[in-house]
């Protein structure tokens, strides 16, 4: 077991959301910036952000992982970006605002299909598609639920064709 893979996880959480040189076995080394460190196998997932928002992830498994070396601290855009690197789409965050406007544009896009839809006045949003189907922010086809599965793929199907019309 070498010098990293004895460190604590605390100790390993020092080097997250920071520009790093990781020296590993066999003379490779690596640069990036660390999204996360495996507390169980030491490996270390990097970073690298190329050109044309795209960016490439590399994994340095923790017992060929020799030195590391910081380079610079992340800033809070830094740590923004990496924090939601992994996160699905639709797991992002919508304002007030935006909520709102989603769940009336949706509404009336239904009423306009002839599709009955009431929203829950107790429940923070939710609509409700003829009393049998509830939508819940942010108002995707993922945010649907119903006992009835024949409704609930059609209308997720109606909605997923909405949104795909909105982009």
């Amino acid at each position: 077991m070498n010098d990293w893979q004895r460190k604590s996880p605390l100790e390993w959480q020092t080097y997250v959301n920071k520009m790093v040189n990781v020296a590993a076995a066999e003379k490779h080394e690596y640069e990036g910036w660390v999204v996360t460190i495996d507390p169980v196998s030491a490996n270390i997932v990097l970073a690298t952000f190329l050109e044309n928002e795209k960016v490439s992830i590399s994994v340095v498994l923790g017992h060929a992982v020799q030195e590391v070396k910081i380079l610079k601290e992340g800033d809070d855009e830094m740590k923004q970006r990496l924090s939601c690197m992994f996160a699905p789409e639709e797991s992002k965050a919508y304002s007030p605002e935006e909520l709102e406007k989603r769940k009336n544009d949706l509404k009336t896009w239904l009423e306009t299909n002839h599709i009955p839809v009431t929203e829950q006045s107790d429940s923070g949003g939710t609509l409700c598609v003829a009393g049998v189907l509830t939508i819940h922010p942010p108002y995707g086809p993922e945010k649907c639920s119903s006992s009835n599965e024949i409704i609930l793929s059609r209308v997720q199907g109606l909605i997923q064709g909405y949104l795909e019309k909105q982009q």
